[in-house]
């Protein structure tokens, strides 16, 4: 059999070529530059290719029983196919009616001999394939089954080149626009695999589902029911890889923040012992010299940056613009019935419950299902001595929302208190459940009563600072919540003092845009801070020019010296009963930029609020904790570890010198600066160059007179002046 890599005179003495010796790529780059001159060296190489592919299968006819069919026997005849296949597919788009075939016949040699076929000639067909489908001489749909089938033949570098194929493939189909009808029928195919029983099928229909979706290229309702419907799949492992993906959904990051020096202030926050106070705000501004004040002061905008930044990261994962795969669900209350069925009847280890119970619980807060089984089901358990308890508990309360009825969860609550809250209890035990307390009661505070909120609130005088912490964040809960609830000395001064919770199914309708009072204080204040710098220039002889006359709030001018103030005051009342009259409370969207804004400077003045860089009696308007509704809880998740207790223990001193020592490495020995003027060399400075300078004429002239007129002076007041002792008779 010929050899493809040389070609030799009598193989091209057809053509009439010179008796040269060809190599493949050689004669490519010729094909290319000349397609039209080389159709005969192009019918023999083709020619070739049959040949081999026949004896290939003809080989593979008579060694059915061997391990190693087909051309596995002959590694040069493998590797003979393998560059003729690749040679052809680089030279099929320059000549397409003679190669018409030939993507066809590789793709059936793939699909009949995959396994049969060695492991190198695979990957070169699968390569040769992968170049059509990029030039478009195939279309990916064609192909997309055949790439899915390659996934499971065992071989690791078929299966990592066929997933990125298949995925980079349809992320660059969908990169400019994207056409449904195509992604239909891709999406059919996946979902038609995912949906069998052959396990490793379904394994790598879902790996490249979920990796598709987690790329935002399939990122619609059909695809998020798809995975969420595997959950269902009669194979355990392909029920844990779901529940994996939905859960680690919301850890993934949606993308880097733009600001440049995030990875900086991070460092500032978790390296340095910078501490965030009023304290450290006063001593960057008034403490140390210029150089040590301007370190303070940079350090502390870092911090202050990296809090608004955090604050607005949270603010845009809590806002309806917030996607999982969970939302989207079609029939969720259908799917958290059946995933709870299949979790009571299971025999799964218990981590796979949990994972079940995290996904429930998040289904059901996500959506405000009711699920009234599933709380009994919780209760048993609610043991402080249960493995993970902080995550069942963390399920707990975000299973835990206002449409949930009180007394279907009343029997929870109480033994969430009876296990965890009492005097026998760990310290940790009694943190955690005062905390739980405390989420459950801000999602749903008709489950407290007052004598349990005083027995609870007592546990503010425990000498352990977690559970004094734990107390008292419940009594600033119940401060803004229902402020009667508690004690006199408790309630300190509320906000609301007539405040109480929602009654179960009570609904509060919105009657104007949210965020639209933020717009009217925000001209209040503007117009009260002109009102304040037009009062310094205006006197009352001017104010009494203005006069409000007739009904309708007109302003009109009496007749006489008119100043410019009243002229101001006159054309702003106009102009805001024009501008009311003519808007008719509908906002732009100017105005809606604007509540937007203003809405993310009230988040930032409550979070430096909260870590003490602003006086919470300065502004009313703001207070220190800020209660979230009920949208914002269900879309968050709880997070378990901020259950738990979390007491700063006090460094000995080994560890605050070692603090110390940290900062000092680079900073060389300590010495005097006299010391270090006295080992100066070189030159003078320049203030001792002043001194040496000589003065012009003028100068001198001035400073001799100025000498002579302080002698004067000084001889005038030395006559006045008593000298000696006072003689008293």
């Amino acid at each position: 059999m010929m050899t493809s890599s040389d070609l030799t005179a009598e193989s091209l003495s057809a053509s009439g070529r010179s008796a040269e010796k060809l190599s493949l790529p050689s004669l490519q780059s010729k094909m290319k530059c000349d397609p039209e001159g080389y159709e005969s060296e192009l019918r023999l190489l083709h020619r070739h290719f049959h040949s081999s592919l026949h004896l290939f299968h003809h080989q593979s006819s008579l060694n059915l029983t061997s391990s190693n069919a087909g051309v596995a026997s002959d590694p040069a005849g493998a590797k003979d196919l393998g560059e003729l296949t690749m040679f052809l597919a680089h030279v099929t788009p320059f000549y397409p009616k003679h190669l018409a075939d030939f993507p066809q016949e590789v793709a059936d040699l793939l699909r009949s001999a995959g396994r049969s076929l060695p492991s190198s000639l695979r990957c070169q067909l699968a390569q040769a394939l992968i170049l059509l489908v990029n030039r478009k001489t195939i279309d990916i749909g064609e192909t997309l089954a055949l790439f899915m089938e390659l996934q499971i033949l065992g071989d690791r570098a078929l299966r990592k080149l066929a997933f990125s194929h298949v995925v980079h493939s349809i992320r660059r189909m969908n990169q400019k626009h994207k056409n449904e009808a195509k992604n239909r029928e891709l999406q059919n195919i996946l979902y038609a695999m995912l949906q069998e029983e052959d396990e490793l099928r379904a394994k790598r229909s879902l790996v490249v589902l979920c990796d598709l979706h987690r790329r935002r290229v399939w990122f619609d309702d059909r695809t998020a029911n798809a995975i969420c419907a595997a959950c269902f799949h009669t194979s355990s492992r392909i029920m844990i890889s779901v529940l994996s993906f939905l859960l680690g959904y919301e850890r993934i990051e949606d993308g880097n923040d733009s600001d440049d020096s995030s990875d900086e202030d991070d460092a500032v926050m978790q390296n340095s012992q910078f501490v965030l106070s009023r304290e450290a705000v006063y001593k960057a501004h008034h403490k140390g010299t210029s150089a040590s004040k301007k370190k303070k002061q940079a350090k502390l905008q870092r911090v202050v940056r990296n809090i608004k930044r955090k604050q607005r990261m949270s603010s845009e994962n809590n806002s309806s613009n917030y996607y999982s795969p969970l939302t989207h669900l079609k029939d969720a209350q259908g799917f958290v019935e059946k995933l709870f069925s299949r979790l009571q009847t299971c025999n799964e280890r218990f981590e796979v419950k949990m994972m079940m119970l995290k996904v429930i619980a998040r289904t059901v807060g996500l959506h405000k299902l009711i699920l009234l089984n599933f709380y009994p089901f919780l209760q048993k358990y609610v043991q402080p001595h249960q493995r993970d308890i902080t995550n069942l508990l963390a399920a707990a309360v975000q299973a835990c929302h206002d449409m949930v009825p009180p007394d279907a969860v009343e029997s929870l609550f109480r033994q969430i208190v009876n296990q965890f809250v009492h005097d026998h209890s760990r310290t940790e035990a009694i943190a955690v459940g005062l905390n739980v307390v405390r989420e459950i009661c801000l999602r749903m505070p008709l489950l407290m009563t007052e004598d349990l909120l005083q027995d609870l609130v007592l546990y503010k005088k425990s000498h352990e600072k977690a559970v004094s912490t734990a107390a008292r964040s419940l009594i600033t809960l119940f401060r803004e919540v229902c402020p009667s609830l508690l004690v006199k000395k408790d309630r300190g001064r509320p906000t609301d003092p007539k405040a109480r919770p929602k009654a179960f199914g009570e609904v509060n309708v919105a009657s104007n845009v949210p965020g639209a009072e933020l717009l009217q204080c925000d001209s209040e204040s503007a117009s009260d801070r002109s009102d304040d710098e037009e009062g310094t220039t205006a006197t009352d002889d001017e104010q009494a020019q203005l006069s409000i006359v007739g009904t309708d709030g007109v302003s009109n001018l009496i007749a006489g010296d008119a100043s410019l103030r009243a002229l101001k005051r006159l054309a702003v009342v106009k102009m805001a009963n024009i501008s009311s009259d003519a808007t008719d409370g509908i906002l732009s969207n100017e105005d809606f930029r604007r509540i937007k804004v203003l809405k993310a400077k009230k988040d930032a003045k409550v979070a430096l609020t909260q870590q003490g860089l602003i006086r919470k009696g300065s502004d009313s308007k703001f207070a220190a904790f800020k209660m979230p509704s009920s949208d914002e809880l269900s879309v968050k998740r709880v997070d378990p570890s901020k259950l738990e207790m979390h007491v700063r223990r006090k460094l000995s001193k080994e560890e605050r010198l070692a603090l110390v020592k940290a900062g000092r490495e680079e900073r060389g020995k300590y010495q005097a600066r006299a010391a270090v003027k006295q080992k100066k060399t070189g030159g003078l400075s320049n203030r001792q160059k002043e001194h040496k300078k000589a003065m012009p004429l003028a100068a001198k002239r001035a400073k001799v007179t100025r000498s002579r007129q302080e002698k004067k002076k000084q001889q005038k007041r030395a006559g006045k002046q008593f000298r000696g002792k006072k003689a008293w008779k």
